[in-house]
């Protein structure tokens, strides 16, 4: 533990206490006699009224009258405590009847300034569901401040693993197969300029532009093998991006065929969770309305849409185009064929 985070629990733990000895000190923080009395001395130093008491049941006291300073919070610690706030958001309601804007509020009533615009620049930049799981690799926290910071990162990414083809010679096997399974992985060095993370389907990902191809692209997070930033100046017109301009950025070709389709409120938190980015979900203020889907998709990726829209079933009403609503239902009657 620094220094600085010893002296701020051993004043809370002064405080907590209200009287204790100097053995109990160096127990509770495993330091030696000479580090706790100098502790004393920086505790008294940075303010803390504390009086020696002499004798047999002798130690320090904290004054009656003294209280509590108030919490100040690392920017670490300021971007964790967000984090929880998020998990504390699904919980908002029945049961708990807790009111997250009322937390929300007051927890930005105790940071500073800095540390109030840095959570304000998180807001949409960074999605997730406390109750699903994710992998995030080693370099989220940088792929998150750099797109809170608009900067520039270059970073080593790997394509998916794939496993080696067996050798022809029995005594090499045999040797590989002690070693485990053999993988080789493809990397490739990019420059890119992160605008959010989110988490969807067991993964962390990374929206960002591609500097080196010119295109927009996503970054799955665990595939991230190294990440740094660099002096390359980001592109002025990306900085205010975030979660909410992701379908802006997608580059169609002239065959996109753009869709829309309604959606019944019981769905809307499942399909919010699986977005692709070629889609915008558009939620109305009246909990018991309809939302709307819209989006576009190549000719290609007919069968992976259709293949989507079927997993919420009668939740999801095709509004156009027809014949996606005509290959919907072909869809369907082929699924029952197969049973």
């Amino acid at each position: 533990m620094k220094k600085a985070e010893r002296l701020n629990a051993m004043q809370r733990y002064a405080y907590r206490k209200r009287h204790f000895t100097l053995r109990e000190l160096m127990d509770e923080f495993e330091i030696s006699r000479s580090t706790a009395i100098r502790s004393i001395q920086s505790l008294e130093e940075l303010g803390l009224p504390l009086f020696a008491e002499h004798g047999r049941l002798g130690g320090y006291r904290v004054l009656d009258t003294a209280s509590l300073p108030p919490v100040s919070f690392t920017n670490d610690e300021v971007l964790s405590l967000y984090f929880a706030m998020q998990a504390l958001r699904s919980l908002s309601g029945d049961p708990f009847r807790v009111s997250f804007a009322s937390i929300h509020a007051k927890f930005l009533d105790v940071i500073s300034e800095e540390q109030r615009k840095q959570i304000e620049h998180f807001e949409h930049r960074i999605a997730f569901y406390p109750d699903e799981s994710a992998e995030p690799g080693d370099y989220l926290e940088e792929l998150l401040q750099a797109a809170v910071r608009g900067e520039v990162l270059k970073i080593r990414y790997a394509a998916k693993k794939k496993t080696l083809e067996p050798s022809a010679d029995r005594a090499k096997n045999k040797l590989d197969s002690a070693r485990g399974p053999l993988t080789h992985v493809h990397s490739s060095t990019r420059r890119i300029q992160p605008f959010a993370v989110y988490a969807a389907r067991g993964y962390w990902y990374c929206r960002a532009y591609d500097l080196d191809k010119k295109e927009y692209r996503v970054f799955r997070c665990d595939r991230v093998l190294s990440a740094e930033p660099i002096i390359d100046e980001p592109i002025p017109d990306l900085l205010p991006f975030d979660l909410r301009d992701a379908h802006t950025l997608r580059q169609t070709s002239p065959e996109a065929i753009p869709f829309r389709c309604s959606v019944s409120p019981d769905s809307v938190t499942r399909l919010r969770r699986s977005l692709y980015p070629s889609m915008k979900l558009d939620i109305p203020d009246d909990p018991a309305a309809d939302a709307l889907l819209s989006g576009t998709y190549e000719p290609q990726e007919t069968d992976f849409m259709l293949a989507f829209l079927a997993g919420f079933g009668s939740t999801i009403r095709i509004l156009e185009p027809d014949n996606l609503r005509e290959q919907l239902r072909d869809y369907y009657l082929r699924l029952i064929e197969q049973l």
